[in-house]
């Protein structure tokens, strides 16, 4: 086949000298058309093998019942892959055609096995990007950070495909460049050093599952309280709950504090957390009539009737004088208030009994005495959990005055202006 091309470039140089031209030009003019028309055919063939690959590549893909090879066609792996026959067609023929022009086949030769290394690379994404596309309809790949892992891989494709491109286009060795890189090492890490940041993070963050796509994750430092979307090499992005999007840089995941709440979506009840402000002047020891009354309160009256055979028998036990009701043990309007809210919780249904509940005394502040409630929802949805929260605070507040107690509150201006008018009245 070289013989046979090398005849026919004689061939068609000695008809252009027969039209009048020097063997030099002749020569150069040969060399142009024929690599012209070679290209233009090249290009059409090339054109051609796509439309090709693509076409076989549906129709298989339509035959077959997994969903990788439709991802295929999506990142165009067939047509990277239609470039690889002309390829090796174009090496071959200017091989043969620049024979006795050692220096332009050089650089022809150089420019090919560079866009070898581009193509290789492409290829790669494509394969990378597929695989991405086909895990992320998978369940149990939903929550993983596919996008992260592609960055990563790529990342460290691209260094590679650029070191050889840098071999290739100097001439040079890979031993003697990897020695002359180390001591640029340190203007290159100043350089990439938020990529090398993120890279690190990313690997950190998957590794030891930080954050998964889907947590609930509250970032006060950057305003984020949402659903995050999507993790990748540089920024993780969060949806707000008003709908707005808060990217936060991938590395502050493991540099600063941040609130997961997959823990809470994963257990099996939400907490609450909230108190009730006592006015600390409306506490009081509880009489014979107070309890009698408060024995009307079904939840409360085991407590009660428990809690007077036990002040009979130890203020009995230790001869207490009764005429004053702060001698010895007796029962507050405060401590049934806690009781009853106890009862309360455990007979309501949407709390969960199985996990940790309690009613405690909080220290006092200037705001009144905190009755704080401590429990878990069965229900974790957020507008249910707001509900169930609603529901309980509107009973306990509305049965605080069944108990001769006050609720802490900041007067209004109506309540000062109430006063004032009281004050003028007596004074008139």
């Amino acid at each position: 086949m070289a013989y046979q091309i090398d005849t026919y470039l004689k061939d068609f140089s000695s008809y252009i000298e027969s039209a009048g031209v020097t063997s030099f030009y002749a020569e150069m003019l040969t060399v142009f058309i024929n690599a012209f028309v070679f290209i233009l055919l090249l290009a059409f063939l090339d054109k051609l093998l796509k439309k090709v690959i693509v076409e076989v590549f549906k129709v298989f893909s339509n035959k077959t019942k997994t969903s990788f090879d439709d991802f295929l066609i999506l990142t165009n792996f067939p047509r990277y892959v239609g470039h690889i026959i002309p390829l090796a067609i174009f090496k071959w023929f200017f091989t043969e055609l620049l024979v006795e022009y050692p220096t332009t086949l050089y650089w022809l030769l150089k420019v090919f096995d560079l866009y070898v290394i581009l193509l290789i690379l492409k290829i790669i994404r494509s394969l990378l990007r597929t695989s991405r596309d086909y895990f992320q309809t998978k369940e149990q790949f939903h929550d993983k950070p596919l996008q992260s892992y592609l960055q990563v891989t790529m990342l460290f494709l691209w260094g590679i495909g650029v070191f050889f491109f840098i071999l290739e286009v100097f001439d040079q060795n890979a031993m003697d460049f990897v020695l002359q890189l180390g001591a640029a090492s340190a203007v290159i890490l100043l350089i990439f050093k938020d990529t090398i940041l993120g890279f690190v993070a990313s690997i950190q963050v998957s590794i030891n599952d930080i954050v998964r796509i889907g947590d609930w994750i509250t970032f006060s430092k950057y305003g984020a309280d949402g659903t995050v979307t999507e993790i990748n090499l540089a920024t993780v992005k969060v949806q707000n709950w008003d709908m707005t999007y808060t990217t936060i840089p991938t590395y502050s995941l493991i540099s600063d504090s941040f609130q997961n709440w997959r823990g809470m979506q994963e257990s099996s009840g939400r907490r609450i957390k909230r108190a009730v402000y006592i006015k600390q002047n409306s506490v009081k020891f509880l009489t014979e009539d107070d309890l009698k009354e408060l024995k009307r309160i079904q939840l409360v009256a085991p407590y009660i009737e428990h809690m007077e055979k036990e002040v009979v028998r130890s203020n009995r036990r230790h001869e207490v004088d009764q005429s004053i009701a702060i001698n010895g043990l007796n029962q507050t309007n405060l401590g049934v208030f806690r009781k009853y809210i106890d009862a309360y919780l455990y007979e309501n249904p949407a709390i969960n009994k199985d996990l940790f509940l309690m009613v405690r005394h909080l220290p006092p502040t200037s705001q009144g005495i905190p009755i704080e409630v401590f429990c878990f929802s069965n229900d974790k949805r957020w507008e249910n959990y707001e509900h169930i929260q609603a529901d309980i605070f509107d009973h306990i507040i509305a049965a605080v005055p069944f108990f001769d107690l006050e609720i802490f509150e900041e007067p209004s201006s109506k309540d000062i202006t109430s006063f004032l008018t009281q004050q003028q009245d007596l004074k008139g």
